[in-house]
């Protein structure tokens, strides 16, 4: 399932424009189609409100708040790695 742009603008209670500026800066991802109209993942909504709560805490212009995405994208992302290491492996305490 795909959202329209104003779907995803109204799910997340974005201006349409904003959310086009936030596709032009590699924000949120969306693919378009051979008359142009964009389409985006049913996650985008999600994705749109993160950037917004990280925009209003932290005292960054939109294209800065790319990074941080990033990097808190990875860190979830070895948080999760160290989790599935740990579930899979005995927990050795000898060291203590």
């Amino acid at each position: 399932m795909r959202l329209g742009l104003d779907a995803v603008a109204l799910r997340s209670g974005i201006h349409p424009d904003l959310v086009r500026r936030f596709v032009a800066l590699g924000l949120v991802d969306a693919a378009r189609d051979a008359t142009g109209r964009l389409w985006f993942d049913p996650s985008a909504p999600v994705a749109l409100a993160r950037i917004q709560r990280l925009r209003a805490a932290l005292p960054l212009n939109y294209a800065s708040l790319g990074l941080v995405v990033d990097l808190l994208d990875r860190i979830s992302e070895l948080e999760d790695a160290l989790r599935r290491s740990n579930a899979g492996s005995r927990s050795d305490e000898s060291w203590i």
